[in-house]
């Protein structure tokens, strides 16, 4: 591969003849060529002038930069513009671009979970409703017991494979247990402790 350097010195009269702007000659001015890799050209600029940045991510000079370098390689490139001039900053704009992935899969696996208990949560909710209706002569006090019993049997176990993990899933988790004492007319912190008792011994 030709001398990345010299390429850039070669190209860059061309490029700055296609645009029109201090800043933008500015950037051109005082960026460097980093490297290569796969197809994308890193262009650094020194850190003192990282406020340059934007005029080389420009459409036009960007796409000058683009294709006057890509035509001297013989490949077509995407420009990535970092802080900094050096292999050793472009190896920490690598591990920034990492954590950031990092960071990014973990909050959308969190965002997943949310829904998911959510959705499971409000499941119970409508599945006690329609264990209560299906209770026969609800009214009489044995039948309510029984519903409390299976319906605390329920609930523990979804704690069980759906744990709080957020506001969204305590506060359906509460009305779960809210249900379960306005059906059957057991006081909600009864409700909760008879829960919280059956999902640690299961």
């Amino acid at each position: 591969m030709p001398d990345l350097a010299e390429v850039w010195s070669e190209v860059l009269p061309d490029i700055r003849k296609g645009v029109t702007g201090v800043g933008v000659w500015a950037a051109l001015n005082a960026a460097k060529p980093v490297t290569v890799e796969g197809t994308t050209l890193i262009l650094g600029l020194p850190v003192t002038e990282s406020e340059l940045a934007g005029h080389l991510r420009l459409a036009q000079t960007r796409r000058l930069i683009e294709t006057e370098v890509g035509r001297m390689l013989g490949s077509q490139l995407n420009l990535r513009v970092i802080d900094g001039t050096s292999l050793d900053d472009w190896e920490t704009e690598k591990r920034r671009d990492e954590e950031k992935r990092r960071l990014q899969e973990q909050a959308l696996v969190r965002a997943k979970q949310s829904v998911q208990a959510s959705s499971s949560w409000e499941g119970i909710y409508e599945q006690l409703s329609r264990q209560f209706a299906a209770t026969p002569n609800r009214s009489l006090p044995q039948n309510r017991a029984k519903f409390y019993i299976e319906a605390v049997a329920l609930v523990a176990q979804a704690l069980q494979e759906t744990p709080i993990t957020d506001d969204m899933a305590e506060r359906n988790f509460a009305r779960c247990i809210e249900r379960i004492s306005q059906y059957s007319e057991v006081p909600s912190t009864l409700v909760a402790v008879r829960v919280l008792e059956a999902s640690f011994q299961g």
